[in-house]
């Protein structure tokens, strides 16, 4: 168990940027941000872990039982992601795409330091050295990201808009069929000789679009810059909640009356309400695996939450987790989220895999952490860019939830406006 200092601080908007500063030299750190938002008690405000005293890295087949094993061997802190394509292990899948990034389909390490930053106070989980010695190296880190030119590089489209709306016809002859109700379908964009520094990008991204499960995570040459708004689950004691998104429209922050019509119609939308039920039954399906008879529940349905660019319909389901069932049962049980498939989950992942042009990695995925109490909280990854810095590959993705009475060309406006801010911080606006 790691020793624990707590220090009183003043500027807290300082020393996080000093944190992030003072990470770099960590080939391995995973950093989760709420961005200050308060919509559930937050487990973090701002938690960092760095360094690596062991971790597990796997391919799906086993990864789970891997997992397991590790998980037990370790009573400490665990930081780590899922990668979507842990599917091919819960459904038996494959996954044949172009991956250009890399990220493994499980990884999570157990860190040298961890660092947990509320507005008053910095507590510091360490096992060696002196926590004031620790406390002293973030200090004597940089309080400033510098704002520099993000070099030019060609960013591409994994579909024209023609071959968006084509391959969206081809899916809805799929559901007229009956072989699925929903596909959420994403397109990539992505650029071959990209060179950026991943934390002013990430510090960028989460500026102009601050959100309540963002992460900057490095595994040696892999970073995810992610500004996610999307919980995938918390886990505290034997309470588990899930808050899927389904429903999205975009913000009018320099007109009140026209950015409140918005929302409302938002809220008024029988499309996006239709579709936010499906997926909070699949919620509500996949935790009833792992969950005491009768203790599923809707929390909340058709919550419309402000976001910087966008409102979003949020739901939350919760359940009380049966005896002995941990988090990693938990996984096994919901993974990959409902919001990011559609329904039903095994055969809507096959369409996936046949009409998306990229393997999906990290994006779809999962970021989080475990506590050595066994409590987690894990995002959903999206309005994320994904950079391989030795290769130079960088990628960004969006999706949207297809039925067969949506609109091909409103689904495709959709995701560019997801993904319009990654252009903004890359320099590649339209």
């Amino acid at each position: 168990m790691k020793k624990a200092t707590t220090f009183e601080i003043n500027n807290f908007a300082e020393l996080k940027i000093k944190m992030l500063d003072w990470s770099k030299q960590f080939n391995i750190f995973c950093l989760l941000d709420n961005s200050g938002y308060q919509f559930q008690a937050p487990a973090f405000e701002c938690l960092l872990g760095v360094g690596c005293k062991a971790n597990i890295q796997v391919s799906a087949g086993n990864a789970f039982g891997a997992l397991k094993a590790f998980n037990a061997a370790h009573n400490d802190w665990l930081f780590g992601h899922l990668a979507y394509d842990l599917k091919n292990e819960t459904e038996q899948l494959q996954s044949n795409n172009f991956d250009g990034i890399g990220f493994s389909a499980l990884h999570f390490f157990v860190p040298e330091i961890v660092l947990q930053l509320s507005h008053h106070e910095l507590t510091i989980f360490y096992d060696d050295g002196e926590a004031e010695q620790i406390y002293a190296a973030i200090n004597k880190a940089s309080s400033s990201i510098k704002e520099e030119e993000v070099a030019a590089f060609k960013i591409e489209d994994s579909f024209t808009k023609s071959g968006y709306i084509k391959t969206i016809q081809q899916i809805q002859q799929h559901i007229l069929r009956g072989d699925c109700y929903e596909i959420n379908f994403c397109q990539d964009f992505f650029s071959t000789n990209a060179t950026i520094d991943p934390v002013t990008v990430y510090h960028k991204l989460t500026s102009l679009s601050p959100n309540p499960c963002s992460a900057l995570y490095r595994v040696e040459d892999t970073y995810c810059m992610c500004a996610s708004p999307e919980r995938y689950f918390k886990k505290t004691g034997n309470k588990v909640i899930s808050q899927p998104i389904k429903g999205t429209a975009k913000r009018y922050l320099e007109d009140a009356q026209l950015d409140e019509i918005s929302k409302q119609q938002l809220l008024q939308s029988e499309k996006e309400k239709s579709e936010n039920v499906m997926v909070v039954d699949l919620v509500r399906n996949d935790l009833s695996k792992v969950c005491k008879v009768g203790t599923v529940q809707v929390d909340e349905l058709f919550g419309i939450y402000s976001f910087p660019q966008v409102h979003q319909m949020i739901s939350t389901i919760s359940g009380e987790l049966t005896d002995s069932t941990d988090w990693i049962d938990v996984v096994k049980a919901t993974f990959p989220m409902g919001s990011m498939t559609g329904a039903p989950k095994r055969r809507v992942m096959q369409l996936i895999e046949e009409f998306e042009r990229t393997r999906r990695g990290l994006f779809s995925g999962a970021i989080g952490y475990v506590n050595p109490q066994g409590d987690a909280d894990f995002n959903v990854v999206i309005r994320s860019i994904l950079y391989n810095a030795t290769t130079k590959y960088l990628s960004f993705s969006a999706g949207s939830a297809i039925t067969f009475y949506c609109d091909p060309e409103k689904e495709y406006e959709e995701c560019l406006l997801k993904v319009a801010v990654m252009k903004k911080v890359l320099g590649q606006e339209d």
